[in-house]
């Protein structure tokens, strides 16, 4: 009875092992059908079964990762992340001839699980086709009625500098930390434009919708999402990190709901406040219209979508600009002399006055070249087969414009990885843009919020270098690291600024 016992037992352990082998094979087949590299598709490192290369990069410095990369395999390599084949490109060169030469084939969005969750509906920045065309020109053509990007914008961003200036001169040229005042400044601006008031730096409220923004761009650009949005069905019953950003953008959507709702009760179609009062007429008058894209949803999305365009990238470089120029006094000095011979102690910065401050504008762009804020842009999806680098990309692929690869191009800088602001000089002292310095990325998808980021990157740093001068806590150096996250900010600091 022992022995027929132990027979039963012996077949049954190795049938259960049979079946687990049989699934494991099974898995890599099918794995392997549906994630193998197509012929004439850009090569690449090696990647694992079911997680791809996703554990051999270096999370926390991930766009050197890639660009290293780029050394071994060119400038188009691809790459898989879980179960997703991503297309990277690096240099100047290669990202114009995708974005713009090929713009049409590469202006799509590649869908992301881990919002599509949250929100439930594609923002301005992540929707495709008409939807995308719709809002896009909606939010341009509104928001230049507002004076985004012209000459009238100007008070508010120079009113907005006043107020941080109080709160500053404060602290009387004792450390502080500048994070989230620069971040609620900055914010500030565009809550004028989207709710038509300011929010005290008091309010708390206010205060914590600042502190989602980078929680949740940290989570967003981590491997938690990547994983998420390889196997959603997956990661929606795990815990982890990726858990806390529904409540995140919950709780933001709630914040703007509110305004929305505050709008509706003294909404008038006649004299239109803000930007909200404009996609509320905007609703009423495509109300019924079978193409039509707008609804109150859709402003909601489209207002997050305008903070995070113009306000997290913003404060991000401004922070950068402030290590900067504690790090080097003498470029600080510099820029002071030359807002003090133009413009002077006592009168206030205009857009104006950016022609007649060269080395000063120099130095704003070599803080932007050297923060590389957002270092891999934004990601693409091509919605066509298209040629480019030699290798045939196919339809629904990703695509990652390595901005970062541009942006520290030893053939496009003289020196790269030096904060050197004569990179943006001739010979003459004159301001010369380059072709490279492409930090709101190019092509169709530039950044919504280019025009608004470079007329307060400009009137803010002047402000700040007429009114304060900047330097490290007594007997600490500057650190120049960063948090990596769709932006890449500057770690934690303090600082004097003390009034001139």
């Amino acid at each position: 009875m022992d022995q027929i016992l132990s027979f039963i037992g012996s077949y049954v352990d190795w049938d259960v092992r049979s079946l687990l082998l049989f699934m494991v094979i099974f898995i890599l087949t099918v794995d392997y059908l549906k994630n193998h590299r197509t012929t004439n598709f850009p090569p690449g490192p090696w990647a694992f079964p079911i997680v791809g290369s996703m554990f051999s990069l270096d999370q926390k410095r991930f766009h050197e990762s890639l660009t290293q990369l780029a050394g071994t395999y060119g400038d188009v390599y691809s790459l898989r992340l879980g179960q997703e084949w991503m297309v990277v490109l690096n240099r100047f060169e290669v990202i114009k001839e995708a974005l713009v030469n090929q713009g049409d084939s590469v202006a799509d969005r590649p869908d992301e699980p881990l919002l599509d969750d949250i929100i439930n509906m594609k923002s301005v920045g992540s929707s495709n086709g008409n939807v995308w065309k719709q809002q896009r020109r909606f939010a341009l053509s509104t928001l230049r009625y507002f004076g985004f990007g012209k000459k009238s914008l100007e008070p508010v961003i120079l009113e907005e500098f006043s107020h941080c200036a109080k709160y500053i001169s404060s602290f009387k040229g004792k450390p502080f930390a500048p994070h989230l005042i620069i971040n609620k400044v900055v914010s500030n601006v565009i809550c004028l434009l989207v709710f038509g008031h300011r929010f005290e730096y008091s309010d708390e409220e206010f205060g914590k919708l600042i502190k989602y923004f980078e929680k949740a761009f940290q989570i967003e650009a981590s491997i938690w999402a990547q994983l998420y949005n390889s196997y959603p069905w997956l990661m929606r019953l795990l815990p982890g990190p990726h858990q806390k950003v529904k409540p995140i953008w919950t709780n933001v959507l709630d914040f703007i709901r509110e305004e929305m709702e505050q709008h509706k009760e003294k909404w008038d179609p006649a004299n239109p406040r803000d930007f909200i009062d404009c996609y509320l007429s905007e609703i009423h008058k495509t109300k019924g219209q079978a193409d039509s894209t707008f609804d109150e949803k859709a402003l909601i999305i489209s207002v997050l979508d305008l903070f995070v365009a113009g306000s997290e990238t913003t404060s991000t470089t401004i922070r950068w600009a402030f290590l900067y120029m504690a790090k080097y006094p003498e470029i600080q000095k510099n820029v002071q002399a030359e807002i003090d011979r133009v413009i002077g102690q006592f009168r206030q910065p205009a857009m104006e006055d950016r022609v007649n401050l060269p080395y000063t504008n120099a130095v704003i762009h070599e803080i932007q070249r050297m923060g590389n804020i957002v270092p891999l842009s934004i990601p693409h999806a091509t919605n066509r087969d298209i040629q480019l680098g030699g290798y045939t990309i196919p339809k629904g692929v990703t695509i990652i414009p390595n901005l970062t690869s541009v942006l520290f191009d030893k053939n496009e800088w003289e020196t790269p990885f030096t904060f050197n602001p004569g990179h943006f000089l001739t010979k003459e002292g004159a301001f010369e843009k380059r072709a490279a310095f492409i930090p709101f990325s190019a092509g169709k998808r530039v950044c919504l919020g280019e025009n608004l980021a470079k007329m307060e990157l400009f009137l803010f740093f002047t402000s700040f270098m007429q009114h304060f001068s900047l330097s490290m806590p007594a007997g600490v150096k500057p650190v120049m690291d960063y948090h990596f996250g769709v932006t890449l900010a500057p770690q934690s600091y303090d600082i004097c600024a003390t009034s001139r």
